[in-house]
């Protein structure tokens, strides 16, 4: 490792160390600084042998310093990340810090600007739920803005559209204005040319292989010097489809000796040979990268403040060369890191969500094994409960986990005083009733006696097999009564309910062997058949019950031959 890289692995791995130990008021850890580390600076990752040991020197002597050093220190290097931390600490009330300098401005103005190429998955709810929660607490307002501009690797889904802004109408929330990029190529080719007027661009032919040899030693590109005439000719010939893909692209012109080879005269524009598939944007041949097209847009519709990953740090830093070409201010930005959800064996990936719907592994995006805001939905979990759980996890600069666990707490919440109870049996056993009435009376809701009872045949039933009592044992049929097993029949025992409280009988639940109705419970581990109690067919679609002993569902469709229930959670 050479002089130049040690010093700027030092200096990163300083400030890091320092906002983990303000952050948490302890020592740093070298584990929680490597993470941000490395994704704040992916040229780091050649020497990844070496990294731990430099920044294992630095934690310890930050860990040196007192709590008042550490945070004069870290003011130093870092003030708007200490000023997000802070904002943490003060904002008891909140689960999400106050922004920063929201005072500063006559509107808080934010962005969610999804790829629309699939529909969302939980880890992309996390940006609606936050910027939809922001704009209520400053009474500001909401752009969606799609971010179609590759329509090769990143290739937008016709479908995802409509799909993305159904899913924040789930989470509650309704943008207060919808931009798609692909309609606005006509003012990022106007922002492009005054760009060039003004000596921030020029056109360039390298091959990538030989300006990245360039880039990396810090050498200019042989095209760098272009006059301006000649780079608007060329740019001129992009938009009107000249080059192929690979010849031609635009760069802004930064400071190609820049310590990060990253901000280095990137690329503005190129040329892509595949045709949109929106109709609209079919013809067009030279499309905006994403830091132009994002960077203008922020600035032309208002943004004041960015939320986005911390591995996307030098996003900002790109887009500042094109604002200051503009004289532009830049919007407040808030870092966070990635959010990991348990519960799934399937990754957060829309990529590889659609290869296993396509492949057949996955009936479609709402599946109730996709981890997808369709999936929930209909699995009958209300987008606020998933609005709760995601901006519980605040806006953290560490990547942090979402359980399952706490949105179905959520949920739980929200749907257990509506939900009426009922019995499912799965893989029953069958036993004749002997010696008891007709009929058990169990309640549509414990907590709830005057929406009244259901009506469960009880001549012959059928439990599920862990309940089964052992010969000469006693059990409690759920709303009916204490029986004793005797061989192939339960019969009566005439005891009262003291027999569960006193004499340790078990509770179960149970449905009839003949008059029920046939269930298929789509869960997310696979489905599950079983008999309810003849009263569940009269359930709505859409009710969200609560199959007693075994967790909530939402019915989804009563058939001839079956009804289906998707499981909610316990």
């Amino acid at each position: 490792m050479d002089d130049d890289l040690r010093e700027r692995v030092e200096r990163a791995a300083e400030k890091h160390a320092l906002l983990n130990a303000v952050k948490y008021e302890s020592d740093a850890d070298v584990g929680a600084v490597m993470g941000p580390l490395m994704g704040e600076n992916p040229d780091f990752r050649e020497h990844g042998d070496e990294i731990p040991g430099v920044v294992g020197g630095v934690v310890a002597r930050v860990n040196d310093l007192s709590t008042e050093e550490k945070r004069e220190r870290l003011e130093e290097l870092a003030p708007e990340e200490l000023a997000e931390i802070e904002a943490e600490d003060e904002g008891d009330d909140h689960d999400l810090p106050d922004l920063p300098n929201a005072e500063d401005y006559d509107e808080v103005r934010m962005r969610a600007a999804p790829n629309p190429n699939g529909p969302w998955h939980i880890g992309h709810a996390r940006m609606p739920a936050v910027i939809g929660t922001y704009k209520e607490r400053y009474d500001g307002s909401f752009v969606v803005r799609f971010d179609d501009t590759d329509p090769e690797t990143k290739r937008p889904d016709l479908d995802a559209y409509d799909a993305i802004l159904e899913d924040i109408d789930y989470l509650g929330f309704e943008p207060d204005e919808v931009i798609v990029a692909s309609d606005r190529l006509g003012t990022y080719y106007e922002h492009a040319r005054e760009l060039i007027e003004c000596g921030g661009a020029y056109t360039c032919s390298c091959s990538g292989e030989a300006f990245s040899d360039l880039k990396n030693s810090g050498e200019a590109c042989p095209h760098r010097d272009k006059d301006e005439s000649t780079t608007m000719a060329e740019f001129e010939e992009m938009v009107d489809g000249e080059y192929d893909a690979g010849e031609m692209v635009l760069r802004v012109r930064t400071d190609i000796e820049h310590k990060n080879p990253a901000l280095r005269d990137w690329v503005a524009f190129r040329m892509i040979d595949t045709p949109h598939p929106r109709e609209e944007a079919a013809s067009y041949r030279c499309w905006p990268m994403l830091d132009f097209q994002s960077g203008v847009d922020d600035h032309l519709t208002g943004v004041t403040h960015i939320i986005r990953g911390i591995d996307l740090q030098d996003s900002a830093k790109r887009q500042q060369f094109v604002y200051d070409y503009f004289d532009w201010e830049y919007p407040e930005v808030v870092h966070w890191g990635h959010v990991q959800v348990d519960a799934y064996d399937v990754k957060l990936s829309t990529s590889e969500l659609k290869a296993k719907i396509d492949a057949g592994e996955l009936d479609g995006w709402d599946d109730p094994r996709a981890p997808t805001l369709q999936s929930l939905r209909r699995r009958g979990i209300r987008g606020e409960a998933v609005v709760e759980a995601l901006t519980a996890l605040g806006t953290s600069t560490s990547n942090v986990d979402l359980s399952m666990s706490s949105i179905y707490a959520e949920n739980r919440e929200l749907v257990d005083d509506e939900a009426a109870r009922y019995f499912l049996v799965r893989d029953g056993r069958a036993f004749d009733v002997e010696g008891g009435p007709d009929a058990g009376h169990p309640p549509l809701h414990p907590d709830h006696e005057e929406r009244g009872e259901r009506t469960i045949p009880a001549d012959r039933v059928v439990v599920e097999p862990e309940d089964v009592p052992a010969e000469g044992e006693r059990v409690w049929l759920k709303g009916y009564a204490c029986v004793r097993r005797e061989g192939d029949a339960l019969v009566a025992t005439g005891d009262s309910i003291d027999a569960v409280r006193e004499g340790g009988v078990d509770v179960i639940h149970w449905a009839p062997a003949e008059d029920n109705v046939e269930v298929r419970m789509r869960t997310p581990d696979g489905d599950v058949s079983g008999v309810a109690e003849p009263d569940f067919a009269g359930t709505d679609v859409d009710d969200v019950v609560q199959f007693e002993r075994i967790g909530f569902a939402r019915v989804d469709d009563h058939g001839t031959e079956e009804s289906v229930a998707y499981w909610t959670h316990p």
